[in-house]
């Protein structure tokens, strides 16, 4: 049985819930092959540390929180710092991470990536790691 950790920020927790909510989706669609777990974390820069103080412990991860540009260039910092070391993380470990971390201009935007009816990226990044673990490409 593989395992799978989705790493949350707590940070925006009506579309944090909503991408918990799609991920969990598809990975209950896998339960017969799949253990799941969820850690939160206070927010999005906080995901990569979670990930790989355990990155032994699982066979895949879902990292999915939310960053909505401000006025200062925060966002950008907090975005680009994140996924840059999700990335690495992956490469280095060869371990698959879906990422479902929204980066978005303003709420709405995040709310109609995370809603269920539309393309949720909770699902999205979910069925990459899932994908990815399964064919170990």
């Amino acid at each position: 049985m593989k395992k799978i950790c989705i790493v949350a920020s707590k940070y925006y927790e009506d579309i944090i819930n909503m991408l918990v909510s799609g991920a969990n989706d598809v990975l209950n669609n896998h339960k017969k092959k799949i253990k799941t777990k969820i850690i939160y974390v206070p927010g999005v820069f906080e995901i990569p540390y979670a990930i790989s103080k355990n990155l032994k412990k699982y066979d895949a991860f879902i990292a999915l929180g939310c960053v909505i540009k401000g006025e200062t260039p925060h966002f950008d910092f907090i975005s680009k710092s994140s996924i840059d070391a999700i990335m690495k993380l992956s490469i280095e470990s060869k371990k698959p991470i879906g990422n479902g971390i929204l980066t978005c201009l303003n709420k709405d935007q995040a709310i109609e990536r995370a809603d269920k009816s539309n393309k949720n990226k909770g699902k999205e990044a979910a069925n990459a790691a899932i994908e990815l673990l399964i064919n170990d490409n």
